[in-house]
């Protein structure tokens, strides 16, 4: 394949890594698996114009895209809007999506999976027509990444400290509010204190992401109204992988959902794949399923037909 790889040089590890290196390594992989490759390394605020100037460059096949989750989720845009396949490097801080397509978090050893690797017809969402890899959310997530942003910090470990202030602000003042749902004809209306949408349900990992982005659908999660001893409770069980265990979560899986907020408040935010934006009264979610082309190191098999091969019965969640 004709290549261009757009690395964020403000991304996470890319910080403290000589990236003219950086770039000849990835040369030399990238050519060894037969591909032709250019490499761009750009600033943070030039890495979204790089990556769309890619995407109209006549006659190339594919982008490597290499940054943290927004890099990523920006990239997996562009690629999936473009027919591109998209190439992840895991340069950030959690590094989701990565983690998802099962590659390795070394971003020296991501290179030879990615210049061996197989192309996968993926799935990916869309808010109001945004798309995201990994989530939308509003309420407790989308509060905690207010408060961090206020904050000042200039490394990962600076970053994960203001998460954890953030968190603790948010457990002592946990939002409340109104949606009224429709998930692919199961309607119906609720207080709750946080709201999740997922690309495919979250696996039983800490930092909740999807084991599989091949199932075709969307995870849909709610948390009932919280004291701050709930949200602690929620906080525990989400690190020990029993998110659809606490009592005050409800889950269930749809292809499309349309999410309404019936009471107007002021300045309400929602995250798209860690990015905090401003959210409308309604919201339409939905799952564009096996539009995105990835380099992986093998594909993986509809969730489906795992479980049909380990004999295991689909476990039907509800609201």
């Amino acid at each position: 394949m004709k290549l261009i790889a757009i690395f964020n040089r403000d991304g996470g590890t890319f910080k403290t890594t000589d990236m003219d290196a950086y770039c000849e390594r990835a040369l030399q992989a990238f050519r060894a698996g037969g591909h032709e490759i250019e490499c761009r390394v750009v600033s943070g605020k030039d890495v979204v114009s790089a990556m769309e100037e890619v995407a109209a460059t006549s006659g190339i096949d594919g982008l490597i895209a290499g940054g943290g989750d927004g890099t990523i989720s920006a990239a997996a845009g562009i690629a999936w809007k473009s027919g591109l396949v998209l190439g992840v490097v895991p340069a950030g801080t959690m590094n989701l999506f990565a983690r998802t397509l099962k590659l390795p978090l070394d971003i020296w050893q991501v290179l030879e999976v990615l210049a061996d690797g197989e192309v996968q017809d993926v799935d990916i969402a869309s808010a109001n027509g945004r798309s995201f890899v990994h989530q939308f959310s509003a309420g407790l997530h989308a509060r905690m990444v207010r408060y961090r942003n206020q904050m000042s910090f200039g490394s990962r470990l600076g970053k994960m400290r203001a998460s954890t202030r953030a968190a603790i602000g948010v457990m002592l003042n946990p939002p409340v509010f109104e949606v009224e749902f429709n998930a692919s004809g199961h309607q119906g209306r609720r207080k709750v204190s946080a709201i999740s949408v997922s690309n495919n349900e979250f696996g039983r990992e800490a930092l909740m992401y999807a084991d599989s982005v091949t199932g075709g659908h969307l995870g849909f999660y709610t948390a009932d109204p919280l004291t701050p001893a709930g949200v602690a409770k929620l906080a525990l069980d989400i690190m020990r992988g029993r998110l659809k265990e606490n009592e005050a979560v409800n889950a269930m899986t749809a292809t499309e959902l349309e999410l309404h907020f019936p009471k107007a408040r002021h300045d309400v935010r929602c995250v798209i794949d860690g990015e905090l934006l401003p959210m409308e009264r309604d919201v339409i979610l939905k799952i564009h399923a096996g539009e995105l082309k990835v380099l992986v190191r093998e594909p993986q098999q509809p969730m489906a037909q795992v479980q049909a091969q380990e004999g295991i019965a689909p476990q039907p969640t509800g609201l």
